[in-house]
């Protein structure tokens, strides 16, 4: 491993890219593809991944299909497949599909809470802590994801001391793990590092994961002093998918590809093959049409094509 930091030995990658991609496409893939697109990535070593929102057609269409791809995904042993819930119906409607685990959702900043879910941040806890109440009944883990951490479309950079605020609301909803959300990619390493030197006095660094959008260029930076600080959980999406729908501008999330890359150059364990998650990153920009930003992704697709041609030439 590199000397650069002291990093842990293994991380556990947290594929977003079914969900928080998908529900930002133009292009509605149709279930049996979503299906094909999930199987690719359990195949290539990702055993955390959120497949789908079980929220209303009407707000997310590109998600309304959330039961019928749980029916056709392959459940495997030691693969966690989570999904996002908003509320109660949300929840019964996931623990129905067979969910292990839950994730709520919430703003750090009043504007974007209400843009995003048409809640204040107080109704926001509320919600989020019936759901968890409701779904640790049901034996089912909670994941929460606070949005705007480090600075928000419509409020400009978020105040530490408000994202703390909202951090000890949730402080008894029995959450697995937190992410942190870079939601509009704004995050530079030093302001990073104060994050979660003041949000883990409040919560266990272990139970801390960082979601980090790319928007700028330094969502790999941002990995890598939370790395170097101890964190061993990072949300990331297949190829760079996703954004947001209410923080214009937003870039997608970063890479899964890029962050595996930089991972296993340190030595860092993922348990994640980087071929075959190219493989799945190639079948992701197939089914929607277009070219995705994640750079090792493109690099590695380039490669192949560079080999095949001068298979071709030598033919």
């Amino acid at each position: 491993m590199s000397s650069l930091v002291a990093a842990p030995k293994a991380v556990s990658v947290y594929e977003v890219g079914p969900r928080d991609g998908l529900q930002n496409e133009l292009r509605t893939l149709a279930t049996p593809d979503k299906a094909r697109l999930i199987d690719a990535l359990v195949a290539s070593g990702l055993t955390r991944i959120e497949v789908t929102s079980f929220v209303s057609p009407r707000w997310i269409p590109q998600l309304a299909d959330a039961e019928k791809v749980l029916a056709l995904v392959k459940r495997r042993e030691g693969v966690t497949f989570s999904a996002l819930v908003p509320n109660l119906k949300g929840l019964e409607r996931a623990h129905a599909a067979g969910l292990q685990e839950a994730a709520v959702f919430l703003s750090v900043t009043e504007s974007h809470s209400k843009k995003n879910i048409n809640k204040s941040v107080a109704e926001a806890v509320a919600a989020a802590r019936e759901v968890a109440s409701a779904a640790h009944a049901h034996g089912m883990r909670v994941r929460g994801y606070l949005s705007t951490v480090w600075g928000c479309p419509y409020e400009g950079l978020t105040p530490v001391p408000r994202v703390l605020e909202v951090v000890r609301q949730l402080a008894d909803l029995g959450l697995s793990q937190l992410s942190l959300g870079d939601t509009i990619g704004v995050g530079t390493p030093g302001h990073t590092a104060q994050l979660i030197t003041e949000v883990s006095r409040l919560v266990p660094l272990e139970q801390i994961a960082l979601h980090l959008h790319d928007t700028r260029g330094t969502a790999l930076a941002n990995a890598l002093v939370g790395l170097s600080m101890g964190i061993t959980t990072f949300d990331s999406s297949i190829g760079g998918l996703g954004g947001c729908p209410y923080a214009p501008g937003a870039a997608g999330n970063l890479a899964t590809e890029d962050l595996v890359y930089m991972l296993q150059g340190m030595g860092v364990q993922t348990g994640i093959d980087l071929d075959r998650l190219v493989g799945a990153g190639e079948l992701a920009q197939e089914l929607i049409g277009r070219k995705l930003s994640g750079k090792y992704l493109q690099a590695a697709l380039g490669e192949r094509e560079k080999q095949a041609s001068r298979a071709r030439a030598g033919a």
